[in-house]
């Protein structure tokens, strides 16, 4: 450990004059990287340099020195954008339950595990990584933090790394308990930290490569400030989330890996939208909240388009060796987005997208299962834009009586064989497999579960798959297996297409043979409703509710022939249904005059969630009224002033005529009163009248509509792109599902005091 006397009392004189003021006045922000110079710092400790007394050291001259405690930490991590990256720091119970992990494992060998926000990540504590537990996402580093600076171009405070922040931590302890300061701190990379006071501490960096004889502070960058502990720094630490979960929602994309104008992916919208819903329950729930009715909603993201577009398909491939060379990036955007809409329609790829859909939620409901094996709450499924109209279709051919978790229909008939995997094998003739299977842990009814795509994995050869899969569909799914929702769609479902109105249904109109893979077999094709022709797979529960953000089905509905939906149908394993769109969203359209064509309906008004009609909304309503009440004034007016128009030639008669007429005209004013008065009560009769909606939301109303903000209604062009990718940040949209959920729940909404 050197010394530096004399000349480093110079040093640290002239950082302290011609550097603080800077130090402060100095807000601009640039992205935080992840490298710190932990490598390169070296314990190096100088003595106490005398100098001159200054403001910094006259501020504690007559106050006695606190004693040293230890600085507490609080665990950040590094999110990752791009070439940048940012830190962010955990709630207090995951910092805290990180700590305890952190002393723990200290004295055990092995690392732990601890998940933290919401069991949605798991981070390895001695390894410093944190590891999404529902989908696909690189590791990111966890650190410890303790010390932290900020920059000449940095608005926030960013950690030092452990190391360093373990030197600065002896240097300050040795200072407070020596009451010693001006202490400086020399590293090989040609930083200095120097500790003024407890209150300033400034960390220098030098230009580039330094020359031996460039040693003053003033000589080099402008500094960082350094401070010590999380509670001196202005950073936003998250609150906790309840442990408890009262309802799992999964949510699919639409067309393209971004679902907003950010470019962002289905995960960090649903993190915005779970965010949203977190804070809608502290404000909107508080009282239940507090006292333990009310835990949370927990979103799950489902991602079906990296399965389309990624290697496995092969379709990406195909679709660029047949792309024009010009607008290059208008071209890729169209291929990598729009086309999404069409393959839909292909019996092809719309299969792999409803298999990935279905599969990914099965999967996901199985690990949250596993992961929270006290939830014993319902289910629901979000839909936005093309992703709603996958789960339509999807929901539609469901099943009643058979879940995919049960592995085959409920029923005496549609019992599991009693054959052992070992028997069914070698009744097959592929008894060599019984080895790759068991390695595995496939039993009989783990095998009625794997698709095609499972067994290629395995290393089966296609002609054993397609025995094991045409004898598991045989043996499994017999003819009389079929439930009776198909009896109940053929009796609801008779006027549903006009063409078939005066013809007897001969088949299920929503209704698909059930199947277990994803290849296609046209020999089993039911067209319907005008559906792509493929095999729809089960879900492993019944879902609570369907929400469909932005949606395009009753337009799909109308393209594929129908007319109209029976009010007497509902999903087979689904009870209720919205419709939410955005005024100005071109991609949406309404479902509920397809049930109800006989009435012109107005959709309903989703209110806002602070307990109001926005402002220009009222006014507008305002006007309205006032414009009506004023048409009916002046036409009453001129109808009045006509008829004593009209009167006057008749003036002069004798006074029994005039008395006739008077009598005579008396009807025609009293029909002129009436009419006004009838066309006033009309405009007070506009609000909805109470119409039974048919089934598929439980008689209730179907179509939501958010309240357009006042920018968007100067312009609704501008804003339409837009208006169709509002609903994950959407407070309006979060209260609607959580009012839905918790209604059924029986738990009070409560409206907050403005």
């Amino acid at each position: 450990m050197s010394s530096s006397q004399g000349g480093s009392g110079g040093l640290s004189q002239a950082a302290q004059n011609d550097n603080t003021q800077d130090v402060f006045d100095n807000p601009s922000q640039t992205a935080a990287t992840c490298n710190t110079p932990e490598a390169q710092v070296s314990p190096v400790l100088d003595e106490v340099s005398p100098s001159s007394l200054s403001s910094f050291e006259m501020l504690d001259m007559e106050s006695v020195p606190p004693p040293y405690q230890e600085v507490q930490p609080h665990w950040f991590f590094c999110r990752r954008a791009d070439d940048s990256a940012s830190w962010h720091p955990f709630s207090r119970e995951d910092s805290d339950k990180l700590e305890h992990a952190c002393n723990t494992v200290k004295d055990n060998e092995e690392d732990l595990v601890v998940a933290v926000e919401g069991e949605r990540y798991d981070v390895r504590v001695k390894e410093r990584t944190r590891f999404a537990v529902y989908w696909d996402q690189a590791p990111t580093e966890v650190r410890r933090c303790t010390w932290f600076y900020k920059g000449d171009k940095d608005t926030r405070f960013l950690p030092y790394s452990e190391e360093f922040s373990k030197r600065l931590e002896e240097a300050y302890m040795i200072a407070v308990t020596l009451d010693e300061w001006k202490r400086k701190l020399d590293f090989p990379t040609g930083e200095t930290v120097i500790l003024h006071n407890p209150k300033l501490i400034m960390h220098y960096q030098p230009i580039g490569m330094q020359d031996e004889w460039v040693s003053s502070p003033s000589e080099q960058t402008r500094p960082r400030t350094v401070k010590r502990g999380v509670e001196n720094i202005s950073v936003e630490i998250p609150d906790g989330e309840p442990e408890k979960v009262d309802h799992l929602v999964f949510m699919v994309h639409g067309i393209g890996p971004a679902c907003d104008l950010r470019f962002r992916s289905i995960i960090q919208c649903v993190n915005d939208f779970r965010s949203v819903s977190l804070c809608l329950l502290a404000s909107h729930y508080k009282r239940s909240q507090q006292e333990g009715h009310v835990g949370r909603v927990e979103f799950l993201p489902v991602n079906w388009h990296s399965a389309l577009h990624g290697d496995a398909t092969g379709v990406d491939e195909d679709i660029q060796r047949i792309t024009l060379p010009s607008i290059s990036r208008l071209r890729h955007f169209t291929n990598d987005t729009l086309l999404d809409l069409f393959f839909y329609n292909s019996p092809t790829y719309c299969q792999t997208i409803v298999d990935t859909v279905a599969s990914e939620i099965n999967r996901l409901h199985a690990l949250f299962k596993q992961r929270h094996p006290e939830f014993d709450g319902a289910l629901s499924v979000v839909g936005h834009s093309l992703g709603s109209l996958i789960l339509f279709d999807l929901l539609t051919n469901q099943r009643i009586g058979s879940r995919a978790r049960e592995g085959v229909p409920s029923g005496e008939h549609c019992s599991v064989n009693s054959d052992m995997l070992e028997q069914t094998l070698t009744k097959l003739g592929l008894q060599q497999y019984l080895g790759t299977l068991q390695a595995e842990n496939v039993d009989m009814e783990s095998l009625a579960l794997c698709q095609d795509s499972d067994l290629r994995d395995l290393g089966i050869p296609l002609g054993p798959r397609k025995k094991i899969l045409h004898y598991i569909k045989k043996k499994w799914f017999p003819e009389d297996c079929k439930t009776a929702m198909g009896h109940q769609i053929l009796e609801s479902f008779p006027p549903l297409l006009a063409s078939d109105a005066d013809q007897p249904a001969q088949q299920p109109l929503f209704h698909r043979e059930p199947s277990i893979t994803s290849a296609v077999d046209y020999e089993y094709f039911d067209v319907g409703i005008g559906q792509v022709s493929i095999d729809y797979p089960q879900l492993a529960f019944y879902p609570q509710t369907f929400f469909a953000f932005g949606s395009p089905i009753g337009m799909f509905l109308t393209v594929r022939g129908l007319k109209r939906i029976d009010p007497n149908y509902s999903f087979p394993t689904c009870k209720s249904f919205y419709n939410i769109y955005h005024p100005y969203d071109p991609v949406a359209y309404r479902i509920e005059p397809m049930i109800v064509s006989e009435v012109d309906l107005e959709p309903m008004l989703i209110p806002h969630h602070k307990g109001r009609k926005r402002m220009h909304l009222e006014l507008k309503d305002s006007l309205t009224r006032m414009s009506m009440d004023l048409k009916n004034n002046v036409l009453g007016s001129l109808r009045t002033a006509w008829q004593s128009f009209t009167r006057l030639p008749v003036a002069a008669l004798p006074p029994v005529e005039e008395a006739g007429t008077t009598n005579d005209t008396t009807p025609q004013e009293d029909l002129g009163v009436y009419t006004e008065a009838e066309c006033s009560g009309s405009a007070e009769q506009t609000e909805q009248p109470e119409i039974e909606m048919g089934m598929l939301n439980g008689g209730r109303r179907i179509d939501y509509v958010l309240q357009e903000k006042p920018i968007e209604s100067f312009n609704e062009y501008l804003f339409a792109i837009q208006s169709h990718l509002c609903y994950w940040e959407s407070e309006d949209t979060a209260l609607l599902l959580l009012k839905e959920i918790y209604d059924k729940l029986g738990v009070a909404f409560e409206q907050p005091q403005q």
